[in-house]
Formats: structure tokens, sequence, C-alpha cells
């Protein structure tokens, strides 16, 4: 079996991790980009957001055993999070070939408790297997969002606070999102709506969320108001460790171009140069050799400015703030919302849902076992909100009465009622 990329043999058989620092950096950096962005998406995305590049290996061809470098791929993060060998353990049996109608065949994985060989510790590894356990069970969990059991999926983007993570208290199962447009903005609704779906019958339970929101965003603030220092020296120093293996990344990009420059230089000067057939080919790699190499500087040298200057007025300012005002950073329109289902979730374990006629009431699960219980009333509806209120129209009617009882006293007149009562009220008006 060919070792993944990052891993090769020694002289003596041995695997062993590559001695390439370019490649051990992107790896380590793809592990702790995942382990805080929680999503292989994610991942993908930072990398080409810093351009990034990851590495791959010639299988076969002419090339076979060679190294290039190209844009991260969300398979290849899929592929690198879940291969054992990473965490220093061999494996044998993780695929099987399953016959398919036609005579082809198909790869499928295979359970764990199924495998043929699982042997830890058996090589240097990347991460630890604890480390790999946790990287597999937080993709199972991602991608069971989209199953029928609806388990928590990544954050998103959605202004959903408790999106993944609430239970509906009536039957159990996971609640799903919609949104709705009120006064230019997105307001979600929780709906347990499974069951509806499935036997068409009526949802289970439709919850209006903006209101709940507030109340759990406003738990977590004065649950982490006490922590709020130490959360944001570790966010700091996380911050800074990225930012540091990134440029390194960038940086042995940079390295290695200028190797391929100068050993494209190296062979033109060694050929004869009244060999212009070959002359003339090496001098144009020389020459494309160079042109990467300034690019790959010039890519280093822009990013790094963009870093140091985000770093130093953004990411820095913001952290300074988190130290004294973290219900400002957590009510700032800025703050992404990601940010925030991701501080809720290191918090929450879980929310459960029930709903009466009046009255909301939300069990909160915290991550150390505590829970909290939320009692909210329901908000009202929409065509309730735009419905003139009852106080308002009584005022109305005691103005009404006192008017037509002024037009009468003021200005008798002949005719009938109607032509009294409008009379009366064209005269208080001004008419």
């Amino acid at each position: 079996m060919p070792l993944p990329i990052g891993l090769v043999h020694d002289a003596a058989g041995h695997v062993i991790l590559d001695p390439d620092t370019a490649i051990q950096g992107a790896l380590r950096h793809l592990f702790t980009t995942f382990e805080a962005a929680s999503s292989a998406t994610a991942v993908v995305k930072e990398f080409r957001a810093a351009g990034l590049a990851f590495p791959w290996r010639h299988h076969k061809g002419p090339r076979k055993g060679e190294v290039d470098w190209q844009p991260l791929r969300h398979s290849t993060v899929l592929h690198v999070l879940h291969n054992p060998r990473y965490a220093g353990a061999f494996t044998y049996g993780r695929h099987r070939e399953q016959l398919l109608p036609g005579g082809r065949r198909a790869s499928i994985m295979v359970p764990r408790q199924e495998w043929i060989a699982f042997i830890p510790g058996a090589h240097p590894g990347y991460i630890t297997l604890d480390q790999w356990e946790a990287n597999t069970a937080r993709l199972t969990a991602n991608a069971a969002a989209h199953g029928r059991d609806r388990a928590a999926g990544p954050p998103r983007e959605g202004p959903a606070l408790l999106q993944g993570i609430i239970t509906c208290g009536r039957c159990g199962g996971r609640m799903t999102i919609r949104y709705h447009a009120r006064g230019g903005k997105d307001l979600p609704t929780y709906l347990c709506q499974r069951d509806g779906i499935d036997n068409a019958r009526p949802i289970c339970a439709a919850i209006p969320g903006h209101t709940l929101d507030e109340r759990v965003g406003q738990l977590l603030i004065d649950t982490l108001t006490p922590l709020a220092i130490e959360a944001a020296l570790q966010v700091s120093a996380e911050l800074e460790h990225r930012a540091a293996e990134a440029d390194a990344l960038r940086a042995a990009h940079v390295e290695r171009a200028r190797y391929h420059a100068d050993l494209a230089r190296r062979r033109y000067l060694a050929v004869d140069p009244a060999n212009r057939l070959v002359a003339d080919t090496l001098e144009a790699d020389w020459n494309t050799a160079l042109r990467a190499l300034g690019d790959a500087q010039a890519a280093y040298d822009k990013a790094r400015a963009q870093h140091d200057e985000q770093l130093t007025d953004a990411q820095k300012a913001r952290i300074s703030q988190l130290v004294t005002d973290l219900p400002g950073i957590w009510n700032d329109p800025d703050t992404p919302m990601r940010e925030r289902k991701r501080i809720a979730r290191l918090l929450l374990t879980d929310v459960t849902m029930t709903r009466t006629s009046d009255t909301i009431t939300a069990h909160v699960r915290l991550a150390g076992g505590q829970h909290r219980i939320l009692t909210l009333p329901v908000p009202e509806p929409a065509w309730k909100i735009r419905q003139t209120k009852a106080a308002t129209i009584a005022e109305i009617d005691k103005l009404l009465r006192s008017v037509r009882d002024f037009a009468r006293k003021e200005w008798p007149l002949r005719g009938s009622p109607a032509d009294v009562r409008c009379h009366g009220v064209l005269r208080s008006a001004g008419g």
C-alpha cells in the first residue's frame, strides 16, 4: 500500500515523517485549521484565502514518486482527516470492493470493528490517536446533518443561533429552521416537521426563534463574562500561531521556487553554449523558473503585508475589546454569526424546546453538565402586531363621541342625522 503524502520510508524501510519541512508544515496547518474551524469546507476556504498550496505525490507515470503542489481540494481534506496513518497507526482492510450490477466494482468503507488489522503506535504521526478519533467523530457529526437523525452540523452563516443543536420537547426529534423576513431582517422559526413530511400530518411544533436566541445569547454572555480575559488570551495565542504557520508555508514555497530557479541556472551554465538546441530549451526553463520565483515572492510579500495590517488594526483591536466589552463584541453587527454559533457550541450541549398556547420553555444543557430553564412568552403573530391596539380604538371612539356631542350642542342643524354628524365633523376639523 502506498504511503499517504507526508510519510515516507527511510533507508531501512521504516515509516518516518517526510523530511521536507514544507510538506510537514502543510499537513500540520491542515490539522490545526480543522480543529479551529470544525469543517472540511472551512479548511479549504482558509487555504484558498491565504493563498496556500498542498502537496500531492505522483503514484504512476514517468514522474512516479515526485511531489507537486496544487490548491487544496475538499476530497483531499477528507482523505487526510480519515486516514489513521497520520496518527501513527497501521491499518489494513479499511475498504472493501463490492461487485455492482453490470460487472462494475466499487470501493466501500468498512466499519472499524471489521478492519483486518489496526496497530496503534506503529510509526511516527502528525497527530495523536485521540485527536484522530475526535476528528473523525466531528466529520461524522457534520455528515449526519444531512441524514434522518438531524444531528448537529457545522455552524453556518444564518442568523439562527441554535441551528443544529435544538431538539423538540414533544417527540425528541431534531428541529429544522425556516426563515421569514420582518422589518428587513431574516428571523428564524424552529420547526419539528419530520413526521409531518413522512406521514402527511401537521407539524409537531413551530417555535419563533428570534426572542429565544436573544435570551440564550444573554445567558452565554453572563456565562462568558468572568472568563473573558482568559478566553481573549487564548484566542490571541491561537491567531498568532496560525498566522506563523501560514507565513512559514508561504516562505517555504518561495524557497522551493528559488531552488528550482537556481537548479535551472546551473543546468543552463553547464551546457555547451554552441549547442543552441539544448541551450535555448534550458534558457527557457530558467526564465520560467525565474518568473515562478518572482510570482511566489510577490505573493509572499503581499500576503505578509495584508496579514500584518489585519492583525494589528483589526484582530488585536477586537481581542483588546473582548477583554473589557464581551457584550459589545457579541452584539456587534460586524461579528460573523458563525463565530457566535461556535461560542454557543463550546458552552451548550443542546436545547430542548416545548411550547404551550402562550409560553415557550427552553431546557438549556451546558457543556459542564449543568442546565438552565428559560421561560418566555410566545411572540405575537404578524397580523396581531399590525393590528391597531384596543386602547387606541377606544380612544378614537371616545374622541368621536365628544366631537359628535360638541357638534350637536354648538351647531344644531336641520336635516338627517347623517348630515348633522358630517357637518359637525367638518366644523370641528375647520371645514
